[in-house]
């Protein structure tokens, strides 16, 4: 009996920022999210006339007309006002760029030697001379870029990272590999460490990532092309060219065995023209505003988009992904509106957004932080980002169904981590694993959904996600699949950590920002 009547104390004492309102009425809010509503929506959004929601697509269009008449019916506004919903992303579809290139008087070919992996502009650029920057590495470990003038110049670097006389990986110093030699995510970190770094166009030499990525762009090409999309360009531009060994060695000769960085005699021409055609997709973005600090935002966020139909005619529904996100916002949405009807509306302004072309690259959520925030980001107290809650990660069936993993509620605030955790005791007790939080995780799911644009602007994130499961982005992941005990209650926790994070006297603090 002491030890619960500590407890409530101590509940007590870490929600008494929420003068007025009871835990009771908190609770009451929370009991408008059912899983008998959740299962209704998500049986619509997830149907086949929503066509798999693909950005752009005639199903897309449908799913923001549902999403905003939700709110219309909720009677939430819309934040941009007059009744417009709609964030309007100006995105092109990038198609294959005609590409002429001409090393030391030889023409290389396009899908033979080399392919673009960046949309640049159409432009044409010659050097006499090419910088080697070995495997491309900008890391407090290991740097090729350390004492390079690289600013402005074409770059040449190989794929791989460096290991120690022990065999182990300089960058990791175990004999794990790091993102810098991990498949994708090594073109991905190569090319923003040569855009960190001012490099003009980078030229990426990977034998086996250069093999399976032209033949998957020159499949797509016969096939008319894939849906490549792109947001518009900013700032300076870095092209960036995945090539084969054949053009490496043209560049620099017996580039393998290099171990110098530095200049090198090499003349290169390359005459660049970028082809694309305007499409247009939507975020939809509602808000309730608050009472006292209505210029401070919590923002709830969730993708409506998924990848469509598949090339055998089969509709991706996305129950889980992210149908399960979409409809549970929803859901939260209308406990906040029953607490303003009530006279007991949240302190700081909530801001319900829906996303769109996260699975295209995260570009809705960029767009929002990058190009055009509705509201001003220093001013944003946190992202509570949902992408898929409704299934069961197959790997934990036979332990606590009644879970959740939660990723980055420390990466930036220790104060948010540990919010959600009290939180979590208060009201839903549902087992928080963070499996997926380290830093070393080689999924990078952190990096993988629409909370990481406001991570990079230290802006504090929390990511609920129940793991993937063998219909993930397959035409079975359907809303009989869905769980809805599970996410109802997952539902819950999202609304009682955002209620928390809006009613506290001070907003959150930032104790780990990045530079």
């Amino acid at each position: 009996m002491k030890k619960l009547l500590l407890i409530l104390t101590v509940a007590s004492l870490f929600f008494s920022c929420n003068k007025g309102v009871s835990q009771e009425d908190i609770t009451g809010y929370a009991s408008s999210i059912t899983s008998d509503e959740l299962k209704e929506m998500l049986y619509t959004y997830a149907s086949d006339e929503f066509e798999g929601r693909e950005t752009g697509e005639p199903g897309q269009k449908k799913a923001i007309e549902y999403i905003k008449n939700q709110y219309v019916k909720l009677g939430i506004p819309s934040v941009i006002g007059n009744g417009n919903y709609f964030q309007e992303i100006p995105l092109h579809i990038v198609k294959t760029p005609n590409v002429n290139m001409n090393v030391n008087g030889t023409l290389f070919n396009y899908f033979e030697d080399f392919i673009s992996l960046t949309d640049g502009s159409t432009a044409t650029f010659s050097t006499n001379e090419v910088i080697f920057a070995g495997y491309g590495i900008d890391d407090e470990n290991y740097n090729d870029y350390k004492n390079l003038d690289v600013k402005g110049k074409i770059v040449v670097i190989k794929g791989g990272e460096p290991k120690d006389k022990d065999g182990n990986y300089l960058v990791s110093g175990t004999a794990k590999i790091s993102k810098w030699s991990n498949g994708r995510q090594a073109i991905s970190a190569k090319r923003n460490a040569a855009k960190e770094n001012g490099v003009k166009a980078l030229f990426f030499m990977d034998n086996k990532l250069f093999d399976r990525y032209s033949r998957i762009f020159k499949k797509r090409k016969e096939k008319g092309g894939s849906k490549r999309l792109s947001l518009p360009k900013q700032g300076d531009e870095i092209y960036q060219f995945l090539i084969s060994e054949r053009l490496g060695n043209a560049l620099i000769e017996n580039i393998n065995s290099l171990t110098k960085n530095g200049l090198v005699t090499s003349s290169l021409d390359v005459d660049y023209e970028s082809i694309s055609v305007p499409e247009s997709s939507e975020n939809v973005a509602a808000i309730i505003k608050g009472t006292e600090k209505p210029d401070e935002y919590v923002i709830i966020s969730s993708h409506l988009d998924h990848i469509g139909i598949n090339s055998k005619g089969e509709i991706n529904n996305g129950a889980d992904d992210d149908g399960s996100g979409t409809v549970a916002l929803l859901e939260i949405a209308e406990a906040f509106k029953a607490a303003a009807n009530k006279g007991q509306g949240p302190k700081r302004s909530i801001i319900f957004l829906h996303v769109t072309g996260e699975e295209k690259g995260l570009l809705g959520s960029q767009y929002y932080t990058d190009y055009n925030p509705l509201v001003p980001l220093a001013n944003t107290v946190v992202d509570l980002n949902i992408d898929m809650i409704g299934r069961t990660d197959p790997k934990r069936k036979s332990t606590n169904r009644n879970y959740i993993y939660l990723i980055g509620s420390d990466k930036l605030s220790t104060e948010l981590h540990n919010i959600s955790e009290e939180v979590n005791k208060t009201y839903t007790n549902i087992e928080l694993d963070y499996k997926y939080n380290d830093e070393n995780d080689p999924n990078r799911f952190y990096y993988r959904s629409d909370h990481y644009n406001f991570a990079k602007n230290n802006i504090p994130v929390i990511f609920y996600f129940n793991g993937t499961h063998a219909d993930y982005h397959r035409p079975t992941d359907t809303p009989e699949k869905i769980e809805y005990d599970l996410l109802e209650n997952r539902a819950k926790l999202v609304f009682y950590t955002a209620w928390e994070l809006a009613n506290r006297e001070q907003r959150i603090t930032v104790d780990k920002a990045s530079n």
